[in-house]
């Protein structure tokens, strides 16, 4: 049985990314797949000759507008097949979303809506989380065996952020996205970091960029390799690698047996 090595990681702009040496930190790390999300870039201004130096075939999907959101998908198995977008055009004009099929396992990089800017945008978020719990559970249908990379812009539980009293109604953090959690996590779902480490307190990947908080470790864990449950027997470890910093967020990893 072969293992793969996942990471999934929010690059805040491949291009910024990049000019920070993400192309050699994979060199040296060597992830079978990585799943980017906040790519920021059309895919028309995309160099991927390093990436696929490195034995990667790219995959991207970018937002209408220029320089916003995008995800993609490097892996180094070819995959059997790759889907761009959900069906849904508001999020597809946003790029949230893209998926590779390796054999009968399922790979996707998504991103899921910030609800920081204001009401408008915690709406979309809020319709998002209920579309894609949807889309999600009826894709399962079809492929059974899923993982689910992304940011998902949500702290499930007090353990996961490193003020929870005074964030209890802040955006990524209210209880009814905390609630959408629960009932993602309880509807077949594991959060492969947990899986792990239960009970592991002050791991997040991703900090303001206010008041010096990543040296001071007050952070968030937003983001996360969920599997669905049948795939757990599978699941083979679990980490999140806070020291790599080519953005605000960090990646989180997953090795599997496939």
């Amino acid at each position: 049985m072969n293992e793969l090595k996942i990471i999934s990681y929010n690059v805040n702009g491949i291009r910024s990314a990049t000019t920070k040496g993400l192309a050699t930190w994979l060199a040296e790390e060597n992830p079978d797949v990585i799943c980017l999300q906040e790519t920021k870039v059309h895919r028309d201004d995309f160099n991927p000759k390093p990436f696929e130096a490195l034995g990667y075939h790219c995959y991207l999907y970018d937002a209408a507008k220029k320089g916003y959101s995008g995800v993609a998908i490097f892996s180094k198995v070819k995959p059997d097949n790759v889907t761009i977008g959900c069906g849904i055009k508001q999020y597809d004009d946003e790029g949230r979303t893209i998926r590779i099929d390796i054999g009968d396992l399922s790979i996707m990089s998504v991103y899921f809506p910030s609800g920081t800017s204001g009401d408008e945008r915690q709406g979309v978020k809020i319709q998002f989380l209920d579309d894609f719990y949807e889309y999600i559970h009826t894709l399962q249908k079809t492929r059974p065996k899923l993982l689910v990379c992304g940011d998902y812009n949500i702290c499930h539980r007090e353990i996961d952020i490193h003020n929870p009293k005074t964030n209890k109604d802040t955006s990524g953090f209210k209880p009814e996205e905390r609630a959408w959690m629960e009932k993602y996590f309880n509807s077949g779902f594991i959060d492969s970091f947990r899986h792990f480490h239960p009970e592991l307190p002050h791991q997040y990947s991703w900090w303001s960029l206010r008041a010096n908080a990543r040296n001071n470790n007050k952070g968030w864990r937003i983001d996360y390799i969920s599997a669905t449950k049948n795939l757990e027997k599978n699941l083979v470890e679990a980490a999140i690698y806070p020291h790599i910093k080519h953005s605000d967020h960090c990646p989180v990893y997953l090795k599997i047996k496939q």
